[in-house]
């Protein structure tokens, strides 16, 4: 206070000196002290006024503010006032309720949203009130949001082997999310020391990776390629020629060099004699094959593995220009291999075919004339040789493996000589051939049509028993049926093989 009345008279001296300049200065007169002091006085009780006011006025509008909250109805929201949902997931609402000096007005609340939770995205709900004078609104927030992570799916396995000198080569894989559809093409490959690491982003930021692992070692022995048969017969008077080999590697490629062949044969020693062959790749794996040679005065007739629900196809006659090319069409698709008993008829190209495709390029007969075949044993031989010349010219191996014309079992032959297949089937076993009969006749040289020759075949079918089946690739119905007996064969479990010195010999009656 002392301040303040210090403050005053300072003001009305300094008002009283003024006063006396302008006098002085203007020579005029003015008003006396008292009437100045007054005049101060007045002037400074008015200046206190206005803080009064403003106090005054902000004491009424908090008073103002409790008023309408508390007697205004107001909305309470169930739940959060922000919620977030995943998209493809339902809203549901929580609702809300509004309460007014002790009614519920809750029934009253008017909702209005527009989430669409298939977009991503932030959506408001309103929540409105109508009562009275009174319009109030209140919002809920509500956020629909991909929380899901995308998938990337690999194609082949998880994890691989790769040859240490080679890269990974990389075989597919398929990135997808929910929300964003295919996002393959966002994938980022890199390659760690665990192997192959795939990750992908999606619009929302969610990510997903995956590695395949790829470890670079090689494991894989090579593999060697016996040309002619693992099992070869030879009589006393023959030399043993060495019908070669090929390996290959993984990792390596061609190998064949590296092959170490052990073991002999001695010509004109009865025996059972082994070639072995051994390769080596660069990671140390190893391949041993072995072939057995065996010196007989004869073939043993009843030598070979008896394989049971196995099917062996056979055709004789060919090849043929007209239908042998589309039989071996249908067993390269179908990875079926056969016994072609070929003849001195057809092209050259089609015999180099079956034999480069992996078949049994067997002998048969040049001619198949009868009269000329079974005429005498000198006459049996050359044709034999013939044809015999032929595809060692045409595959460079020599053919053992043979099929009588008529098979074993023909009389035909009695026309031409008495007692000649006895007399055949001896002489072939002591030169070291075998030859083959069969227990399945698909009819085709007797005229069946193809569906004939379906049903003569796969009826005939057993899993207790080896089956030779006889066909002829020169014929159309055998052409246009073979696919489906390959099917039927493989619907039903049975497996197929070609013939080789190794297999039993299904052999008939002998009837001349």
């Amino acid at each position: 206070m002392k301040e303040v009345k210090k403050k005053r008279k300072d003001a009305i001296a300094k008002k009283v000196e003024n006063t006396k300049q302008e006098t002085v200065q203007q020579e005029v007169k003015g008003p006396n002290l008292q009437e100045l002091e007054f005049e101060i006085q007045k002037d400074l009780t008015k200046k206190r006024r206005y803080p009064i006011l403003f106090i005054i006025l902000f004491l009424l509008l908090i008073v103002l503010y409790v008023f309408l909250h508390m007697f205004v109805p107001k909305i309470t929201l169930n739940g959060s006032n922000t919620i977030e949902i995943s998209y493809s997931d339902t809203y549901q609402e929580l609702g809300a309720n509004a309460k007014f000096l002790g009614k519920d007005f809750t029934k009253k609340i008017k909702i209005t949203e527009n989430v669409d939770t298939s977009k991503i995205g932030t959506y408001q709900v309103i929540y409105s009130l109508k009562e009275g004078i009174f319009h109030i609104q209140k919002e809920r927030t509500v956020k629909v949001v991909d929380q899901k992570s995308p998938t990337i799916e690999l194609d082949g396995e998880g994890e691989y082997n790769v040859c240490p000198n080679e890269k990974f080569k990389e075989i597919g894989f398929t990135a997808t999310d929910e929300y964003d559809g295919n996002l393959t093409e966002k994938v980022k490959v890199k390659e760690t020391n665990e192997g192959i690491l795939y990750t992908v982003e999606d619009s929302s930021h969610n990510k997903y990776s995956i590695t395949r692992k790829i470890n670079y070692v090689d494991t894989t022995p090579p593999e060697i390629t016996l040309k002619g048969n693992q099992t070869m017969y030879i009589n006393l008077k023959e030399t043993y020629q060495e019908p070669g080999f090929t390996a290959t590697d993984n990792c390596n490629g061609d190998v064949t060099e590296k092959v170490v062949v052990t073991g002999t044969v001695t010509n004109g020693k009865i025996g059972t004699y082994s070639i072995t062959y051994q390769v080596t790749d660069d990671s140390g794996n190893k391949k041993t094959v072995t072939r057995t040679v065996i010196v007989s005065e004869k073939t043993d007739p009843n030598s070979g593995v008896y394989k049971k629900g196995v099917i062996y196809l056979t055709f004789d006659d060919g090849p043929s220009n007209v239908t042998t090319g589309a039989i071996l069409d249908v067993l390269k698709e179908e990875g079926i291999k056969a016994t072609f008993f070929v003849t001195n008829n057809g092209p050259d190209y089609l015999i180099k075919r079956m034999y480069d495709e992996g078949h049994t390029v067997a002998l048969h007969t040049a001619s198949h004339e009868y009269s000329q075949v079974y005429a005498s044993m000198d006459s049996y031989f050359n044709d034999l040789k013939i044809v015999s010349d032929r595809v060692k010219r045409i595959t460079g191996q020599t053919s053992k493996i043979v099929r009588f014309p008529g098979g074993s079992s023909n009389t035909v032959s009695r026309n031409y000589s008495i007692g000649i297949m006895t007399k055949l089937s001896e002489a072939l076993f002591s030169q070291g051939y075998r030859y083959y009969d069969w227990n399945i006749d698909s009819q085709d040289a007797a005229g069946a049509n193809r569906d004939k020759v379906y049903q003569n075949v796969t009826q005939s079918l057993s899993k207790n028993k080896m089956n030779i089946v006889l066909m002829h690739d020169i014929k159309i119905a055998t052409r246009d049926a073979i696919r489906d007996i390959i099917h039927y064969g493989k619907e039903n479990g049975y497996t197929f093989e070609r013939i080789d010195m190794d297999t039993y010999m299904i052999r008939q009656r002998i009837n001349n």
